[in-house]
């Protein structure tokens, strides 16, 4: 008999708690105090319980019940779960960048991927970090996406995409400086980017056929070589040979009119060329419900489009729209991946049952 998707088995949500000193654990307590959220879910905090009993005091939350367990492996399915993996002597400081809250930090993201790839997870939700704080012997990385990928890709390539309904934006270099951004481009690596881009499209997201644009480098795309050659030589030439690979996908777009147009609108996805290139038109369009993915890697992590906002910490007042939105991507994902790989499971297997007669209406072996 074909194997069936159970849509029924709870996912197991494992969320870290980022900077103790700004907003991630407000917009953490605000999605989990809708106990409909994770109803189908087990969640799986990586925390501090002393830091966790301190917000939600501060944010007068404390009807979200948090149960501290020795291990994920103690999990509960429609209950929320405190792993302590931080130190003891913790301090919040609400609305400052100490050396301790980038300490706890890394601790909680630490022990989550730790979790993650002993498979006692099943998805990651990270809440905002500060890039300046975590830095250590440890952790020596511009961001999530460039730690997960050394961490738990096992030589696969990370791929930062910001999504929400209106828009997805992939960045070809990521956290990179400008100054090097041209020397970072070259045609193999770009059609590689854009190969992975269109997977993660089709995986992930359950685009069958996606559309992707892809913007250039200078302004205009080059205008043929007047304002630079990369557009040109590297990214024309990249997007022919992604063609030719069977990817739909078109450009160079010159970055300007192609937002300022609108055009974004008839495409699936975005590919910029740079970070602010891509995540300046995604914030201003989709601050509020935008989701960072990271795509590419054995896994599922997602991540709120803001960070730490120091400025609102204990305030009560920052939206948890765009966390809540990176739980559910983060599940959405996931049964997206298990849908994708039980439909491309043994296609011969597949044909077989399929002249057997030995299918029902309840398998997915159907076309």
């Amino acid at each position: 008999m074909a194997e069936r998707i159970d849509e029924a088995k709870p996912i197991r949500v494992g969320i870290t708690q980022g900077d103790m000193n700004g907003i991630g654990f407000e917009v953490i307590l605000k999605t989990l105090a809708d106990a409909r959220v994770y109803e189908d879910q087990a969640v799986v905090l990586y925390a501090s319980p002393k830091v966790a009993a301190y917000h939600k005091k501060a944010l007068d939350l404390n009807t979200v019940n948090i149960v501290t367990v020795a291990s994920a492996q103690d999990a509960m399915v429609g209950r929320i779960v405190l792993v302590n993996c931080v130190d003891d002597d913790v301090k919040v400081e609400l609305g400052q960048s100490t050396e301790m809250a980038g300490r706890a930090a890394f601790q909680s993201l630490d022990k989550a991927v730790s979790d993650l790839k002993a498979g006692l997870i099943d998805v990651l939700v990270t809440a905002p970090i500060n890039k300046q704080n975590i830095q250590s012997e440890q952790f020596h990385f511009p961001g999530h996406t460039e730690f997960l990928e050394k961490a738990g890709g096992d030589g696969r390539s990370a791929l930062m995409i910001m999504a929400s309904e209106q828009l997805r934006i992939a960045v070809a270099t990521g956290h990179v400086p400008l100054q090097r951004v041209s020397e970072s481009l070259d045609v193999a690596g770009l059609v590689k980017i854009i190969r992975n881009f269109n997977q993660a499209l089709q995986v992930d997201f359950g685009i069958r056929k996606p559309r992707l644009a892809v913007l250039g480098l200078n302004p205009h795309a080059g205008d043929h070589g007047v304002i630079g050659t990369e557009d040109d030589d590297v990214v024309a030439v990249a997007i022919k040979k992604a063609q030719d690979n069977h990817v739909c996908c078109f450009g160079p777009m010159s970055a300007d009119g192609f937002f300022g147009s609108g055009d974004y609108k008839r495409f699936d996805a975005v590919l910029a060329m740079y970070h602010d290139q891509g995540l300046i038109p995604f914030k201003t369009l989709c601050m509020d419900r935008g989701v960072n993915v990271t795509a590419g890697l054995p896994f599922v992590r997602t991540s709120p489009a803001h960070g730490t906002a120091y400025a609102l910490a204990g305030k009560n007042e920052a939206s948890e729209a765009s966390f809540r939105e990176a739980y559910y991507m983060a599940c959405d994902i996931f049964r997206n991946r298990q849908l994708h790989l039980q439909l491309s499971k043994n296609p011969l297997r597949r044909q077989n049952v399929i002249q057997s007669g030995e299918l029902d209406e309840l398998t997915v072996d159907v076309e």
